[in-house]
Order: C-alpha cells, then sequence, then structure tokens
C-alpha cells in the first residue's frame, strides 16, 4: 500500500480525489431543543464523503463524488446542491424505484447526550450501491478515492462495495478512510467494530477520532490505536481539544510524498516492520464555535488537500484544523474555506504564534483580522 497520492499523465485536468458515498437532504433546526419541540427547520445537504468534496473543490481541487439518489426532488435538489460547489457529479446514479435519504437533527453536538437524529434512509437508493451498480471500473481516474464507515452500515451491498475498492489491485488510488463510526446506523451493532477496523487495515490514510476508537475497539491512546491499524501508511489520530496525532510511515516511499517527514511540530520516531513510523502531533485551535457540526469532514478535506499539495506533515494537520475552524464557526455543515494564501501563511506560523491564534465567526475573509490570545 501507498501512502502517497499516484500522479496522472495530464495532471492537469484530471480529477484529483473522488468522494464515494450517501448524501442526504438535512433539515436543519431553526433553535436549540428537542426535536418534538423545534417548530422549523431549514433545508441543506449533508453526507460525509459529499461533504469532503465540496470542501475540496471550494477549496480549488478537482473533486468528484459519486452515489445514488432517488428519481426525486430531493436528488435534483442534492445533485445541483453539490455540482454548485464545483464538484463533478457525472457518477451520481439515479434510482428509479427508491427514495433519496433525509435526516433531521438538533442543533447540539452529535457527543452530547440530548443530541438528537432522525434518520429517513432505510431502502434509499445509496443503500443500493454495490459493486454491480458501482463498479470501481467506473469510478474516475483520480488520486485518491475517499470513503468512510458510513457507507459500509448501509447495506450489506454497500459494505461489498467497500471490501471491492479496497481489495489490492494494480492502480489502486490511495485509499482514504473516514472511520466515522455510527452505532445508531449498524443493525448488527456487534459487527460494525470489526468491519470498520478491517477497513482501515486495508486502507492508506486513516482518518479516526481517539474518542470513536475507543467506542468501537476499547482502545485508549495513539499509540494503542497505531498498534492495533500497523497497515495504513498514514494514520489521522483526532484529539479533540488535544489536537491531532499523526503516524507516517517512511522509508518505503509511502507517508507524505515529500521527504520533509521529520519537520514536525513534535515528533518521534519508531521502527516498524516496513520503515519508520515518525509520530507528529500537533495542537488544536482556539475557535469560538457556533455548530459543533461538520468538522471532522472539514478536517479530512484540509489534510487531503494538503495531502495533494505534497506540504509537510505538520501542514497537513494545520491545514486539517484550519478547515475545521471555518465550519465550526458557521451554522451549517459546509463553508467556503479561507482562501489558499491566508490558510498557508497561517500554518506556516511558528509553534508559538500557531497557539495563540483564536478563530471566531468571519476569519476567512480576507479583510478580517485573525486575533490572538
Amino acid at each position: 500500500m501507498s501512502g502517497t497520492p499516484a500522479r496522472t499523465a495530464d495532471a492537469a485536468t484530471a480529477t484529483e480525489v473522488v468522494c464515494l458515498g450517501e448524501s442526504m437532504v438535512t433539515f436543519l433546526p431553526s433553535q436549540p431543543g428537542r426535536l418534538a419541540d423545534v417548530p422549523a427547520f431549514s433545508r441543506g445537504i449533508g453526507g460525509a464523503e459529499s461533504n469532503v468534496a465540496c470542501a475540496l473543490a471550494a477549496a480549488g481541487h478537482r473533486a468528484a463524488w459519486v452515489g445514488r439518489v432517488g428519481a426525486d426532488g430531493f436528488g435534483d435538489h442534492l445533485v445541483e446542491a453539490i455540482a454548485g460547489y464545483g464538484v463533478d457529479t457525472s457518477g451520481v446514479r439515479r434510482d428509479p424505484s427508491r427514495p433519496t435519504g433525509i435526516y433531521f437533527r438538533t442543533a447540539t453536538d452529535r457527543a452530547a447526550d440530548v443530541h438528537e437524529v432522525a434518520y429517513y434512509r432505510a431502502g434509499s437508493a445509496a443503500s443500493a450501491m454495490s459493486p454491480r451498480t458501482v463498479p470501481h471500473a467506473s469510478l474516475p481516474t483520480a488520486r485518491v478515492l475517499h470513503l468512510s464507515g458510513i457507507t459500509a452500515a448501509l447495506s450489506a451491498d454497500c459494505l461489498a462495495l467497500l471490501h471491492d475498492l479496497t481489495a489490492p489491485r494494480p492502480g489502486r488510488p490511495l485509499i482514504s478512510f473516514d472511520v466515522n463510526h455510527r452505532p445508531g446506523l449498524w443493525r448488527g451493532a456487534d459487527a460494525s467494530p470489526a468491519v470498520l477496523l478491517d477497513l482501515a487495515r486495508r486502507s492508506d490514510l486513516v482518518f479516526v477520532g481517539e474518542d470513536e476508537a475507543e467506542e468501537a475497539w476499547g482502545l485508549t491512546g495513539a499509540e494503542a490505536i497505531r498498534a492495533a491499524l500497523p497497515e495504513p501508511s498514514v494514520l489521522v489520530v483526532k484529539r479533540g481539544p488535544d489536537g491531532a496525532t499523526v503516524f507516517s510511515r517512511t522509508g518505503t516511499g509511502a507517508g507524505t510524498g515529500t521527504g520533509t517527514e521529520t519537520e514536525t511540530e513534535t515528533g518521534t520516531e519508531t521502527g516498524t516492520g516496513e520503515g519508520t513510523d515518525v509520530t507528529t502531533t500537533v495542537p488544536a485551535l482556539h475557535v469560538d464555535v457556533v455548530a459543533p457540526v461538520g468538522a471532522g469532514d472539514a478536517f479530512a478535506a484540509g489534510f487531503l488537500s494538503a495531502t495533494l499539495r505534497d506540504l509537510p506533515v505538520r501542514d497537513r494537520v494545520r491545514h486539517g484544523h484550519l478547515m475545521a475552524a471555518a465550519v465550526l464557526t458557521v451554522p451549517g455543515d459546509l463553508t467556503a474555506p479561507p482562501a489558499r494564501a491566508h490558510a498557508d501563511a497561517l500554518a506556516a506560523l511558528d509553534d508559538e504564534a500557531w497557539g495563540r491564534l483564536r478563530l471566531g465567526p468571519g476569519w476567512t475573509g480576507d479583510d478580517q483580522e485573525v486575533r490572538t490570545t
């Protein structure tokens, strides 16, 4: 497996990232409170993989979203809205017999006990994705294929599709996998930890939250997670307010593709059977949170964006934090990211200046002054 995205002959026009998974119409509450008490909802779009595609396209990358939607108005809205971000939606298929999925959620943090989500996605068009309906040979040629554990939970056919896409084969793109453990989506919840662990071990670049690794696999701490996932060339462990720790493999031609793995904020090297692991830990930013949703997808998009640009590992993590901060300071799951020059300047700050940043609503605008603590 390689942790470096392969380059195509026509890099100037080729798709850089294909994101495959279900996108749904999401109904956002007009005010905080229980679903039973919210009087009205506004319509948006939601889906881990399409969120990543939209963020990457907004950041200037050539991204495609592949999925299935119903031949209905909600499907029309999804395809039009996602394409509006500059995402290639030519790989989306319409299902005449199954509906587009929808869901309603409360305004609270997903991790909070009072958070509610009401999904109406059983039997959705996306649940019919399979190796037959989405053969790997039909996907656009790309440097990266981004997947998530949510797709595996939708149906046995969807799980078979992920097994097919993550199988080793000549010319396979770099497989980026966000674990995205959602216990409520799994009908056979006892099977989900093993399924997700297997898919992560078959991937090249893995994103996982420290909290979800503990919930799904009973693992505590980044080192324990790496021990359980030795195969990925790059493992990103998201640690909430403590930042993120990245394990990147060197000595095999994999990992970052830059040869700058030692340019880390904090780094240690440990030997492995297939090269050397460099451990990079980057602190999180101070953010004045408006809505705690969409940050994980935005972080993945920021990290992938910097990976496609062959930036050092530290800067990949910092771009992930910055993209997440852009979403955290708006009400919805998606927003325009900071301009590349703006983000690059912040990512290049020294450790002390990075630690003093405080980002609030409007910080991504070119005319906005970024505050420090």
